[in-house]
């Protein structure tokens, strides 16, 4: 890292900040919705070189493309970044529509790195918002909270990105700790590290690489969110947090079939995500497979963003002996995760590669993720 910041701009950096990825254990697009997700930060992390310059010029540069973007602080703006750059660039826009005063601040050089896999659904992009919102946060002696933080990177991610995703990923990347999970009330920003206990259980969590890539800021990932509206609205509620369970024959009477399932998926989510804490506190990590289980099948049936590919991976990790399994992130492709035995994970795998092989699908990449601190500069 620091050998390709001083590549790039033949100068030392000032320091390293990292951002992790992150899986979601359960709570699928209900945060966009006000409801509750319960995500963790992993042991995969982008990396961030940074050093501050003279002038009001800001540079990035990174590991996966020869390209270095240059752009002045004066003309930094929505409008005025794209492409991969946009993510810590919309990062140091974002940190001044949140109060940092940029007429006051520097330009910067960054560098970045990454081995978060893009387009798995881990949240590759919300690691380097986060990376480069910490580093900024130090070098411009800015304070934030890092909840304030939190709503920088959606932001950036927004605005800048273009992609209409909530507060998960970032509350994930920077909030979380080790062996534990940030129980997040997406309403009132609320938090609540939860230990999750897998070591202690024998357990891990196997991630499975469909290679199937997604794009958030394209077709079904806003089509979800306004049919979420749409049902919000019908329902008389400002948010489908409003509704529970109860309120599920009601909705079936009012809307048409595709937006109640739609809706159905984000009430009974939500449910999930609490029971999924409860049962994690009262009878520990082993017992909530089958809350993963259900978690999918709403996902695949009632929510419609699962793909064959992932559909696969999760039935044969399954039958191969995981606890419980299911999609995770925006969907429409990525990754599953697969609460495992410790001692059955070459199972699981060899059965999940043998099944892509038979059904004739590109090799998935499979890893075990453990549950790792939040964003902070490295040592």
């Amino acid at each position: 890292m620091l050998s390709g910041f001083r590549a790039r701009f033949d100068r030392a950096a000032d320091g390293l900040w990292f951002g992790p990825g992150r899986v979601n254990l359960i709570g699928e697009h209900t945060d966009y919705n006000d409801g509750f997700v319960f995500p963790f930060a992993i042991n995969r992390r982008a990396v961030v070189a940074l050093a501050p310059r003279s002038d009001r010029i800001l540079r990035v540069a990174s590991s996966f493309t020869d390209e270095v973007v240059e752009i002045s602080l004066d003309e930094l703006s929505p409008e005025t970044v794209s492409g991969w750059s946009a993510y810590p660039l919309g990062v140091a826009w974002a940190l001044g529509e949140h109060g940092a005063d940029l007429s006051a601040v520097t330009g910067f050089d960054a560098f970045i790195d990454s081995d978060v896999p893009i387009g798995a659904g881990l949240s590759s992009s919300a690691a380097i918002e986060c990376a480069t919102a910490v580093a900024l946060d130090e070098v411009w002696n800015l304070g934030f909270d890092k909840r304030v933080l939190v709503r920088v990177g959606q932001l950036a991610e927004n605005r800048v990105v273009g992609a209409p995703t909530g507060i998960l990923d970032q509350s994930a990347s920077l909030l979380g700790q080790t062996d534990a999970a940030v129980f997040l009330d997406c309403r009132s920003f609320e938090s609540e590290v939860v230990p999750l206990g897998f070591d202690d259980a024998g357990l891990e969590l196997l991630v499975i690489d469909t290679k199937v890539t997604h794009a958030h800021a394209t077709g079904g990932y806003a089509d979800r969110r306004a049919s979420c509206e749409k049902g919000a609205a019908l329902m008389g509620v400002g948010s489908l947090r409003d509704l529970t369970v109860d309120d599920l024959p009601r909705a079936a009477s009012v809307l048409d079939e595709e937006t109640f399932r739609r809706v159905r998926h984000i009430i009974t989510e939500n449910q999930r995500v609490i029971d999924t804490v409860r049962v994690l506190r009262e009878d520990g990590p082993s017992a909530i497979g089958s809350l993963l289980d259900a978690s999918h099948t709403s996902m695949r049936d009632d929510f419609e963003i699962s793909v064959a590919e992932l559909d696969l991976a999760v039935e044969s990790a399954r039958a191969a002996g995981a606890l419980g399994a299911r999609m995770t992130g925006g969907g429409f492709g990525g990754s599953a995760i697969a609460l495992t035995p410790h001692a059955l994970i070459p199972a699981v795998q060899q059965a999940v590669a043998n099944a892509f092989a038979s059904a004739g699908y590109t090799a998935p990449d499979m890893f075990v993720v453990r549950a790792a601190a939040g964003a902070a500069r490295l040592p």
